[in-house]
């Protein structure tokens, strides 16, 4: 059995601004002016949806390898529904996405069968994308020839 891994993260929060450092790697996660922040940088939700893009993106390339699949690139449009209401403290309303929809265009030769089957296995195996599965959001998800 393979050793687990363990991934961390830094973060050094000043104001609505976080500087997070994650191995050699330094990025800035910010709000808007209208949310009393810099915009130094995407939000915490817009970085979680791109970290949920570069997952399943990551995680295809593994797949589309054991499949022998010619994968030439995937574009992703990844949107994330939220009643802002929940974060702002109505405890009636939860504070998390109530759905995130993935369409993803894929360039490629193969037809489209393959495509859903790269997606089917990639999506089985992104651990971003079963952790919000896992947590009862709904998953929208299309992936198509590009």
């Amino acid at each position: 059995m393979a050793d687990k891994m363990t991934f961390q993260v830094s973060g050094n929060g000043n104001g609505m601004q976080t500087i997070v450092t994650a191995d050699q790697h330094t990025f800035t996660i910010d709000e808007p002016p209208n949310m009393g922040g810099q915009d130094k940088g995407p939000n915490p939700l817009s970085t979680f949806l791109g970290a949920l893009a570069g997952c399943e993106n990551v995680v295809a390339n593994l797949v589309a390898k054991e499949l022998n699949f010619d994968l030439q690139g995937i574009v992703f449009d990844v949107k994330g529904i939220l009643d802002p209401k929940g974060l702002m403290g109505d405890p009636n309303i939860k504070p998390y996405f109530e759905k995130v929809i993935v369409n993803a265009k894929v360039k490629t030769s193969e037809t489209h069968d393959r495509i859903l089957e790269l997606q089917k296995k990639t999506d089985s195996r992104c651990p971003i994308f079963t952790a919000l599965k896992g947590a009862g959001i709904e998953l929208d998800s299309t992936w198509i020839k590009d």
